[in-house]
């Protein structure tokens, strides 16, 4: 990445002439099936752009998952910067929503003199908070099947929408097939520095690049982090099924450990989660301390439960280097440093 990065050829890319970011949105384009894609510096602009875009008129409404990523971690960009109100609709443990839920939740038109006008749909796949879940095409074609219905639009939060794919083992392309529009992280998983890449209609995108503009998103010789985009989508989506693999070994060995309780059924992409048990001796915060002074890097939620990432680069080594360490943590075990 660092060598293609260096090697790079660009332009002005706010002019639209910067030939690498070119090769990535139409390469990103090509691979999810929509007619046109743009880079964005990070996943929450490229949703932020994509809500701003189906929900031009201010006072306009989103219906999407109360546990969903738009609604809990971006600041609320969408209401401060858009005035777009958000519709919550409860997120099942999977990370789907009761397609009756929400379709009870879109407005009904006669009553727009009292209520926001209902004019997109989000959904989030995999779906983070709810451990890397996998939506099934099936669902996704029946959200959009009720968007058309109402009128309304539909936007999927694809931060991991390649693990989704691989996991399904379903093509991107028809992942998505019912949506408006999509934004892709290529910096989780698949390991780029910076960036998303958001794709929709030629109108949609059209529509995108001025909003990216005005949100400071335009980044004159951008070509140089597409370059590293490119080598993440070309060598890097034939690894999320390692991942995967690691992840679901990290998850037994921790379900092995007295203390702590996983879900490993529930793990199906690069995401665990794990429980501290009530009567441990350890939180969660405590724990997140302890590996990071053994070089490991983990996120706790609360005082009782961590998140746990895997990508390419963490080796099954590693994983067992892991599990060590958390048991030796929970047990009270000092290291040779005397660190507990």
């Amino acid at each position: 990445m660092r060598a293609a990065m260096a090697n790079a050829e660009v332009d002005d890319d706010v002019l639209c002439y910067d030939p690498t970011a070119l090769r990535l949105e139409t390469e990103m384009a090509r691979l999810t099936g929509k007619e046109a894609a743009l880079f964005v510096p990070s996943g929450t602009m490229g949703n932020l752009i994509s809500v701003l875009v189906h929900c031009e008129i201010r006072g306009s409404e989103v219906i999407l998952g109360d546990n969903s990523h738009i609604h809990i971690y971006e600041n609320g960009g969408i209401s401060t910067i858009g005035g777009v109100h958000p519709r919550t609709v409860k997120n099942n443990k999977d990370g789907t929503m009761d397609i009756d839920l929400i379709e009870a939740a879109i407005r009904d038109p006669k009553f727009d003199i009292c209520f926001p006008i209902s004019r997109l749909i989000c959904l989030e796949n995999t779906h983070a908070n709810c451990g890397g879940k996998c939506l099934p095409v099936e669902y996704i074609d029946r959200v959009g099947d009720l968007a058309k219905k109402h009128g309304l639009k539909l936007h999927i939060d694809g931060a991991r929408i390649f693990n989704a794919s691989v996991a399904l083992g379903v093509p991107v392309h028809r992942l998505v097939q019912a949506a408006d529009s999509v934004s892709v992280c290529l910096s989780k998983g698949l390991g780029a520095p910076v960036g998303s890449v958001i794709v929709g209609s030629k109108a949609f995108i059209s529509r995108a690049k001025i909003l990216r503009k005005t949100l400071g998103g335009g980044m004159r010789q951008v070509g140089v982090l597409c370059a590293a985009a490119l080598v993440a989508v070309q060598d890097n989506i034939g690894k999320l099924k390692g991942d995967h693999k690691k992840a679901k070994s990290l998850a037994e060995g921790l379900n092995e450990i007295k203390g702590l309780n996983v879900d490993v059924s529930s793990v199906e992409t690069n995401i665990v989660f794990f429980d501290i048990l009530e009567g441990a001796n350890i939180t969660a915060p405590k724990l997140s301390e302890n590996l990071k002074e053994h070089g490991i890097l983990v996120l706790p939620e609360s005082s009782s439960r961590i998140r746990l990432v895997v990508h390419y680069q963490i080796s099954e080594t590693d994983v067992q280097y892991t599990l060590s360490c958390i048991q030796k943590a929970v047990m009270g075990v000092p290291d040779e440093n005397g660190v507990k």
